[in-house]
Formats: C-alpha cells, structure tokens, sequence
C-alpha cells in the first residue's frame, strides 16, 4: 500500500506528511458521512440558535437597502386646489334648493338674520351693538325653537337655546340701562316678553300669554246645565 503525501505550510515553511492510504480514505468517508447526515436531519434536530442568526442577517440586508424616499410616491402631493374655502361654497346657489323648489330652512334662516341686523345696526361696520346683537340672537331664538318643536330630542341644541336666551336678557338689562327708550323699541318691534330690572310687571304683562281658564270653567258649567 502506496503511502499518501501530504503538504501544508506552518508559519510560512513548508512541511511534509506521510500518511497510509487507508487513514486517509478513512478521514474522507467519516466527513461525507457527517455532511450527509445533517443535510438529512429532521427540523426538530436544528439548532435553535441558527434560525435567529439567518433571521438576523436578512433582516440587516432587507433594511439596509431600502430608504424613507423608496416608499414615498412624488406623485402622491395633494392639488393646490384641494383645500375648500367656506367661501366658495357660498356661491353654490344651484344646490340650495331643495327637491321640492323650496329654500332649506337655514338658508332662509340666514337671510332673516342678515336682513334683521342690518335693520337694526347702527352704522354700516356696526357688529357689536346691543341692538345688533339683541336682534340677530331674536331671529336664533325663533328659528332654533322651530327646529326643537321638530327635534324635541335634540339636547344640545336646548342647552344652546337656553344660553341663547339667558345671554338675550342681559343684552336686554344693559340696553334698558343705557338707553330706555331704544330699548322699548327693539322690545316692541320683535315682539320680546322681556322683564327688565327693578320694574313690576302688571297683571295683564304677567298672565296675559295664559288662556283664561276661569272664561273656560263657566262655560263648561253653563253647558252641564
């Protein structure tokens, strides 16, 4: 049997080993033997550990390649047009009539209030005049009260009436204090029940928006006879 010669270098010198064919025959069948046998292996046999490591290594790879400006779209930019003023939608006159040919109610709604303040402002730039703001909360007043007389469930918008009304009062107080007979105007014209301070309402100004149940009680009685 022929031995086998085999060659390597240590620390950069030659060396030289002799070693029986069969040994080294032997030496090569046992690693093929060992790389057969874990390509063979069930997954159960892996080890855990190698799993993460691959995991690992991919993942660096995947995020490494990939940047912010690859996932964003330049042609996903919004139109310069696509912001809505309230302004242009007031000139929509096409769409606020209803199927019906009517006007909605708060289209209506918004012309009475115009027409109202501008009745009773002061001068043209007027906006904060008692009288300006007595009569534009006068025509929310009215149209509000119509929308509960629809929508009796509509609690929020009974909280907003009432401190619509109580905020009307004291308009109404200020203004009597400053100016009685303006005030007596604006009352009577707009057709307000208001009680201003230190007066005494009279006996017609107190029950006069009751029905008279004693007239109703006598002639329920004249008719039982």
């Amino acid at each position: 049997e022929a031995p086998i010669s085999i060659a390597y270098f240590r620390n950069r010198e030659p060396v030289d080993m002799t070693f029986p064919k069969s040994t080294v025959f032997a030496v090569i069948a046992a690693a093929a033997s060992l790389s057969v046998g874990e390509a063979f292996a069930p997954a159960s046999q892996i080890r855990s550990t190698q799993c993460p490591s691959f995991v690992r290594q991919n993942t660096r790879s995947f995020v490494s390649m990939v940047s912010v400006d690859d996932l964003v779209d330049e042609d996903s930019a919004e139109p310069e047009d696509f912001i809505v003023s309230a302004g242009d939608l007031d000139d929509e006159d096409a769409e606020i009539v209803e199927d019906d040919g009517e006007l909605p109610g708060w289209h209506v709604h918004q012309n009475n209030l115009l027409e109202t303040r501008t009745q009773y402002r002061r001068h043209e730039t007027d906006t904060g005049s008692p009288e300006f703001q007595v009569a534009g909360m006068t025509e929310r007043i009215t149209y509000l009260t119509k929308h509960l007389k629809m929508h009796p469930k509509d609690f929020s918008t009974r909280r907003g009436l009432v401190a619509l009304v109580n905020k009307r009062r004291r308009l109404l107080n200020y203004l009597h204090s400053e100016n009685a007979e303006k005030y007596q105007e604006i009352v009577a014209a707009l057709g307000i029940r208001h009680k201003a301070p230190g007066n005494v309402a009279t006996k017609e100004e107190k029950y006069g928006r009751f029905p008279n149940q004693k007239d109703n009680k006598r002639n329920q009685k004249s008719k039982g006879k």
